[in-house]
């Protein structure tokens, strides 16, 4: 009983020596945690964000401006057709992992494009839309990869706030509502144009926020892009 209660005060008091008289292991040591604590600090200011809550600042309208509204800190989308294009950074995204907060009301429809670019008028042909839409007439619903991979039950209601993510890496992209995987697309290298009017190919560019069509109401707010390798 004795040996062993020796025995282990001698290891204490070696290991308190050791740890006085090496200072660089100490030194190791906090500048691990040191930059443990700087690595979770870039991966929080990696994340841009997109919508002020108080204006369009960093964002361009296209036809029918007053489709867009700011209000509650929210974006909102009511009237007719208009797209709202993000313009705060002039870099194209390529990679990224984009959120935002959505919420429906009934019988309304929007989308979420990526990879697009601004245009006039019209429905925008380049990049590919995340859908919008829990319960408008339209059978393909929010958080598919519209007219690619659609969804025809999301995990959303109307009403309700949900979070829907965007994830692009290479040629995949994921769409996710509330953390729950609705699409996982692999696009073929040799993909062709969908048609005239639509690419929905990937290739670079910003995003844009649908305003469908007068009878549709649909808030955005907390939207955060970052951008990946």
């Amino acid at each position: 009983m004795h040996c062993q209660f020796y025995l282990a005060l001698s290891c204490l008091v070696t290991s308190f020596i050791g740890a006085v008289c090496s200072p660089g292991l100490a030194q190791e040591n906090a500048t691990q945690a040191s930059a443990a604590e700087s690595s979770q600090a870039d991966e929080h200011e990696s994340w841009t964000k997109m919508f002020d809550g108080k204006s369009l600042k960093g964002w361009k309208v296209n036809e029918n401006p007053n489709s867009w509204e700011v209000k509650d800190g929210q974006l909102v989308c009511h009237g007719p057709r208009a797209h709202l294009f993000y313009v705060g950074d002039g870099k194209p995204f390529k990679n990224f992992h984009f959120k935002a907060e959505v919420k429906t009301t009934k019988g309304s429809n929007s989308g979420i494009y990526f990879h697009t670019k601004f245009q006039d008028t019209g429905w925008p042909k380049y990049g590919y839309e995340c859908q919008v839409n829990v319960s408008h007439r339209d059978p393909k619903k929010s958080s598919g990869l519209y007219s690619v991979r659609d969804v025809s039950d999301p995990p959303a209601k109307d009403d309700e706030w949900y979070l829907q993510e965007i994830i692009v890496e290479g040629r995949r992209i994921q769409l996710k509502i509330n953390g729950e995987t609705q699409v996982d697309y692999t696009e073929p290298e040799d993909k062709e144009s969908f048609s005239k009017d639509f690419e929905r190919r990937l290739n670079e560019g910003t995003f844009a926020l649908q305003a469908h069509d007068p009878d549709s109401v649909v808030y955005f707010r907390n939207l955060m892009v970052k951008r990946l390798p």
